[in-house]
């Protein structure tokens, strides 16, 4: 998954899928953290784990640790973690 993260924010929260400056897709997550130390990552991966109801360690930055666009697999099953995103999408969708 790419995520674009957006440190320092009013709120932790995810703003769906976006068009980033490459060309490319990724989800856009805000985080109230710092980007210092590493604490807007791990904001990052604890907001995500929260929100998909997965364990954070199913989560981890594997590019872009010190980039605002960062690649994040899904640990596990594919199957199961692509219901997990479809779940997720629909509780937002209403």
């Amino acid at each position: 998954i790419t995520v674009r993260l957006r440190p320092c924010a009013s709120a932790n929260r995810i703003d769906g899928i976006q068009k980033i400056p490459d060309g490319s897709v990724s989800l856009v997550v805000w985080v109230t953290a710092a980007p210092e130390k590493g604490r807007a990552n791990q904001a990052l991966v604890k907001h995500l784990a929260k929100a998909w109801r997965v364990s954070q360690s199913c989560l981890s930055i594997v590019a872009g640790a010190k980039e605002r666009t960062k690649t994040l697999p899904l640990e596990g099953d594919a199957a199961a973690g692509m219901l997990m995103l479809r779940r997720w999408q629909a509780e937002r969708l209403g």
